[in-house]
């Protein structure tokens, strides 16, 4: 028994805390391993299973969220160091119930052009890719240049998105399938 412990109250647990995460706009509470990643904490506590687990190292962005706002990869994200952050996944950029039948109504616009363009096959990196690009526009409307953004256009004004600057900015999301010229048409079609 620790000696700062009163008899018969247990001591905290050193390997775990509380934290609140505002996921896809309601919060969950949740007491977490310090060892647990987002993505295992998204996918096994909260039963949001559209971020995927790939390659566990950050490389294949299959497991791309957005945390507030941001885009990242859940899989090397410590889940107690989002404590009070915003994480949108996949399952929420979907509006009311998502596909319906019919065509789609209620999906987010990147969701129906990745629809319409034939942006996936096997659909394993899809959400990856979806929220990857909708950081990525957000970063350009920001102005954050990328690594082939012309060097004499100044930051902090909106980017507009090429093909190229769709290419670079989604180079961290792979898709084994190889539906990238769809992707990027998919991402052209939302930024018309």
């Amino acid at each position: 028994m620790d000696s700062h412990t009163e008899p018969g109250v247990s001591a905290p647990d050193r390997h775990r805390s509380e934290v609140t995460l505002r996921v896809n706009g309601k919060p969950y509470t949740l007491t977490v391993d310090h060892r647990s990643v987002l993505l295992d904490v998204l996918r096994e506590d909260l039963g949001l299973t559209g971020a995927k687990k790939g390659c566990d190292h950050g490389q294949c962005g299959a497991c791309t969220v957005l945390v507030d706002g941001r885009r990242a990869n859940s899989c090397l994200l410590p889940a107690v160091a989002q404590d009070g952050c915003d994480i949108t996944t996949i399952e929420g950029l979907a509006g009311g119930d998502g596909l319906v039948e019919g065509g789609g109504a209620g999906l987010h616009p990147l969701q129906r052009a990745f629809l319409e363009r034939d942006a996936l096959q096997c659909g394993y990196c899809t959400p990856g890719q979806i929220c990857s690009a909708l950081g990525a526009l957000a970063e350009a409307e920001a102005g954050h240049p990328s690594h082939v953004t012309d060097p004499a256009r100044p930051s902090g004004q909106p980017m507009p998105l090429g093909r190229d600057e769709i290419r670079e900015r989604l180079s961290g999301n792979l898709c084994r399938c190889g539906a990238y010229t769809h992707i990027v048409e998919a991402v052209e079609d939302v930024i018309r």
